[in-house]
């Protein structure tokens, strides 16, 4: 398979990459987690990961039930930098759950005729109805980061998301949709190694886009840009998720989720706070 940035990402790892992130990269070790100031040296034992999860896929059936039972609205939201994980991450909540009430929403670019409308209003669109779940791999806050970033809006129009997205958040939950946001923050070398491995994997090719070789140079740009989104839009908080050992953060991120909603029979282990929490720990 040949893409038109065939090597893109291999080209900024030679050529352009800091010198901690290409060391560290290269010198890993086995399980090793590439972020030197994430909590844990290595990975998650995968025996252990995979009891936790085949509990949690047990808990969120039964949420599921309940949510349809009792005609509750619920919209998981998540974020982050490319290949942090919203995917995956997404996949391991939906993995048993029936897709008729548990679905994904994940937009392309706007349309002419939903670019010349409320900028809210596309994803309006998509919200559940009684009985159902939906969880938006990405969503409006695509203004507050990825379009600044890229100039694909203007100053104005980000000033205007920031004015009205805490606003419009606090009338969905009003309405008793119960939201909750998740950000996923990974480190820049455990990205970079993400990257190279999609490009060097004909079946992972697809996962990749001139975004992600031109966002590799804008790594200041997107975590200012972050900063001020985590901030500004925190009326309804944000969980956020260090994610660069995936099983630990999929696991959390259920937890955080499951943790919020009151079904019955609920049997969980508490939430790990050097994993999961407020928006404090996106700079821890």
């Amino acid at each position: 398979m040949t893409l038109p940035f065939d090597g893109g990402i291999s080209r900024y790892f030679n050529e352009d990459a800091p010198d901690w992130v290409r060391d560290l990269i290269k010198n890993r070790s086995k399980k090793q987690v590439l972020n030197p100031d994430y909590p844990y040296g290595k990975a998650w034992d995968k025996k252990a990961y995979e009891a936790e999860m085949e509990h949690l896929q047990e808990q969120l059936v039964r949420m599921l039930a309940w949510v349809r039972d009792t005609g509750q609205r619920v919209v998981v939201v998540f974020e982050g930098r490319d290949a942090a994980g919203k995917g995956g991450t997404i996949k391991r909540f939906r993995e048993n759950l029936n897709p008729r009430a548990a679905r994904t929403v994940a937009l392309s670019k706007p349309t002419e005729t939903e670019a010349g409308e409320w900028y809210f209003q596309r994803y309006i669109k998509h919200l559940p109805t009684t009985g159902e779940i939906v969880f938006f791999d990405r969503s409006w806050y695509n203004r507050g980061v990825v379009e600044h970033v890229f100039d694909f809006c203007t100053p104005a129009e980000r000033e205007k998301f920031f004015s009205q997205v805490n606003t419009f958040e606090q009338q969905l939950a009003d309405d008793g949709i119960q939201l909750f946001k998740i950000w996923l923050n990974v480190g820049r070398a455990t990205q970079l190694k993400r990257f190279l491995d999609r490009e060097s994997d004909p079946l992972k090719q697809w996962k990749l886009s001139w975004i992600d070789v031109e966002g590799l140079s804008r790594w200041d740009a997107y975590t200012d840009a972050i900063q001020e989104t985590l901030t500004r839009a925190n009326d309804l908080p944000w969980t956020v998720v260090r994610s660069d050992d995936k099983k630990r953060a999929r696991v959390n991120a259920i937890r955080s989720v499951l943790h919020q909603l009151d079904y019955p029979d609920k049997d969980l282990a508490p939430v790990d706070d050097k994993v999961a929490g407020g928006v404090d720990l996106w700079n821890a």
